[in-house]
């Protein structure tokens, strides 16, 4: 049994006639009474009674025609589902990211996706790059965006390109002696209390500070651990020490604190984009689409990276 015997009998049933339900249908007469003949054969049942007043379902055939409206309805509903599926305007998007990705640029960037595809059931974890490229890897993400490129079993598999970059700034409270002051030198970093984030959350960023303030420093090894660049913030409003962390934390100012540039000015890693070069999601391909027209300098990164192949083109890494 095929569409067509459905939507033949629908229209043999609207007409009441073989010669109008074929002209409807824009076929002809007898391959219509031809192909009815063969769906009551499969079926098992008159469907339709022949009389010289014109042809009407039987009991069967009506109890057969409601299905087949509905079968009919359900074919064209899921071709309309196929179909906005493959624009990426329905499916699933899962997306890792750290804290200070919700400074910039995930604001506008979340924004924009959720007004272009609401349909899209967005599945966002906030994660330390750590892990967030070792999910990204086996699969249970479908982009990440941390510090640094992912690195590890796996990482060559993935497209990754910048879409921030920081450079080190402390964090005081307002009554801190380098309240004030714009800038505060490595030296005088050394001798205070400091609040870093983990470098097992953050090894970038870890490695980073141990460039600059020295391997075995005491600063380091006594700083307070903070989760994320709002913890780093809000303990620093407290007085706990100075925080360091990215740039982009000016964009987050706290009252009762004061931000100073750390000269010599230190680059810290990348904020980086990251997904499998190998993955076909119409969802993935509509939100790269939102960071082109959010980041035009990401967008020509991301054309020069995969070409009109699209994410699943042969580069990867």
């Amino acid at each position: 049994m095929e569409a067509r015997h459905l939507r033949y009998a629908l229209a043999l049933a609207e007409h009441a006639h073989f010669g109008r339900a074929a002209g409807a249908l824009g076929i002809a007469q007898p391959p219509l009474s031809k192909q009815i003949a063969d769906l009551e054969r499969e079926v098992g049942a008159r469907l339709f009674d022949r009389t010289r007043r014109g042809v009407f379902p039987t009991a069967a055939g009506t109890a057969f025609l409601s299905r087949a409206r509905r079968a009919l309805d359900e074919i064209a509903a899921a071709s309309v589902d196929a179909a906005r599926a493959a624009r990426g305007e329905t499916g699933r998007l899962r997306l890792g990211f750290i804290a200070s990705a919700l400074l910039d640029p995930l604001p506008d960037v979340l924004g924009r996706f959720g007004r272009e595809r609401p349909d899209v059931r967005l599945e966002l974890h906030e994660m330390a790059t750590s892990c967030s490229s070792a999910v990204l890897v086996t699969g249970e993400l479908d982009v990440a965006i941390g510090l640094g490129r992912p690195d590890g079993v796996g990482a060559e598999q993935l497209v990754s390109v910048p879409i921030g970059h920081d450079h080190l700034v402390a964090v005081v409270s307002s009554t801190h002696p380098y309240a004030g002051q714009p800038s505060v030198d490595v030296e005088r970093l050394r001798q205070q209390p400091l609040i870093v984030a983990s470098g097992e959350d953050e090894p970038a960023v870890a490695a980073g500070l141990r460039t600059l303030l020295g391997k075995d420093s005491p600063a380091l090894a006594e700083a307070t651990v903070a989760r994320d660049i709002h913890t780093i913030i809000g303990l620093a409003a407290c007085g706990v020490g100075v925080g360091l962390g990215p740039s982009r934390m000016l964009t987050a100012p706290r009252r009762g604190t004061w931000f100073c540039e750390v000269t010599p000015r230190t680059p810290l890693p990348d904020l980086v984009l990251s997904f499998s070069a190998r993955d076909r999601s119409p969802a993935l391909n509509a939100f790269l689409d939102v960071i082109r027209a959010n980041c035009p300098a990401v967008g020509a990164a991301l054309d020069h990276r995969l070409g009109p192949a699209g994410p699943w083109g042969e580069e990867d890494g």
